[in-house]
């Protein structure tokens, strides 16, 4: 029997113990931290239970909502019957953006045409861009050599166009504005998400908080598939003929999945792992900051809305998940946030509070009963131009050593799918992999 050892409880890690596991293996699985999950976790709050990051998804997710089904939650999840998010300005003008039946690319056509936040010169400028978007191959190296900015500049789009409607759908999903953000993770995003298949931008979400989905339910599906599994476990060391090794403990495996954030990876893959060219440190990192605002009284009934004109990018209420009896509590997710890293608990306070009444009226007379704040300083590679360069494959140079993880060459954006797709990757060459060869260093 293969044995493999899994190095990284996340997502990545995770999605690689299981299909390990399915495929006969003898697996072990090792978390520095004590709970499972990795980036998508949960904490507690004055009494709440709060996620450290609104995570979403879109039907077009296969891999992960495989994921979740292998897990046995899928119905902790909701997934919209059809595209429909709400845009809010200031003031509380709402507009709709809402697929309607016709097939892609045309499926968001009537309710762009109407879009308050877009002028109406912009929104005759939108078709060609879409066009020429959907023309774009992804396959072409030279897409990640410019910026999406740059490129939607060059196809008709105004700064006010780009940053009413194309920085909502790439902020969350790059976790980059357009004028930083790749072209080549951009157009991946919208070409798979709306330009292909009429559903595919369906968005999902969890219901209950992320610890209960991800770390709780793989904890029981993890043990359920056989695997030994090792929280506090932090490795130090891959050693000689696979043995791997943290404070308490040791494995030998026939193969090893590295599944950690890359700059963990830095530290511990062994010289000569990565082909020559390959700097992880060139990845980057690319912060998320959470807003958890508590109020004394419900102050909006959407599920959900994105923000525009205004510092707010997207709103959840979580008042059900949060475990809130009496109140609202809306989660405020910033992607991109470098600019609001360092500001202190005050200083966001003292300007999104104000930014929620503008686009919530009933706010105006609500009390704030408390405002927490979660960062994830590391949360994403950044993808700006260049990055794909330095995104290695699941197999590594060294026979018995492959890589997981969002910031592999998965084809996504740092985004759970990604970090799914990687983990299944990994275990699929494993799988197939010899034994790790004696000269493999510490």
């Amino acid at each position: 029997m293969t044995r493999v050892a899994v190095v990284g409880g996340g997502l990545a890690g995770i999605s690689a113990a299981l299909a390990c596991a399915d495929g006969g293996a003898q697996v072990t699985l090792l978390e520095s931290r004590g709970w499972l999950g990795g980036a998508t976790f949960s904490v507690e709050r004055d009494g709440l239970v709060l996620d450290n990051g609104q995570h979403v998804f879109l039907r077009c997710c296969t891999a992960y909502r495989d994921f979740l089904d292998r897990l046995g939650v899928s119905s902790d999840a909701t997934l919209q019957q059809r595209l429909d998010i709400v845009v809010l300005a200031p003031g509380g003008r709402a507009s709709r953006l809402r697929r309607d039946g016709l097939p892609a690319p045309f499926q968001l056509a009537r309710s762009i045409a109407g879009f308050g936040p877009l002028r109406r010169r912009d929104r005759v400028r939108l078709g060609p861009a879409i066009l020429a978007l959907r023309r774009l191959r992804l396959d072409d190296p030279s897409l990640d050599g410019t910026t999406f900015a740059s490129w939607l500049a060059e196809h008709g789009q105004s700064p006010e166009s780009i940053a009413a409607l194309w920085d909502l759908i790439t902020l969350p999903t790059v976790n980059l504005p357009a004028r930083e953000a790749s072209l080549a993770l951009a157009a991946k995003v919208f070409k798979t998400g709306l330009l292909e298949e009429t559903d595919a931008a369906d968005v999902g979400y969890s219901r209950v908080p992320l610890r209960q989905l991800h770390g709780e339910a793989a904890t029981k599906a993890l043990a359920a598939a056989g695997v030994e599994t090792h929280l506090r476990a932090k490795v130090g060391a891959i050693g000689t003929a696979g043995r791997v090794a943290w404070q308490g403990g040791s494995v030998d495996a026939d193969a090893v999945i590295v599944a950690v954030p890359h700059e963990d990876a830095i530290e511990l893959l062994p010289p000569g792992a990565l082909p020559a060219g390959v700097d992880l440190s060139r990845l980057g990192a690319s912060p998320i900051l959470n807003l958890h605002v508590v109020y004394d009284r419900r102050v909006t009934e959407h599920a959900f809305a994105a923000g525009v004109h205004s510092p707010v990018q997207w709103v959840f209420d979580r008042t059900e998940s949060s475990g809130l009896r009496d109140g609202q509590c809306l989660a405020v997710s910033l992607s991109g946030a470098l600019a609001y890293a360092d500001r202190s608990v005050e200083e966001l306070r003292a300007e999104f509070v104000p930014a929620l009444a503008d686009l919530f009226p009933d706010a105006r007379a609500a009390e704030v009963v408390s405002f927490f704040v979660t960062r994830e300083p590391r949360a994403t590679f950044c993808g700006v131009p260049g990055t794909a360069a330095h995104r290695p494959g699941p197999r590594t140079l060294l026979p018995g050593l492959f890589l997981a993880g969002a910031w592999t060459d998965t084809g996504w954006p740092a985004t759970m799918e990604g970090a799914v797709r990687s983990g299944v990757a990994a275990a699929t060459a494993a799988l197939g992999a010899g034994s790790i060869p004696t000269e493999l260093a510490a």
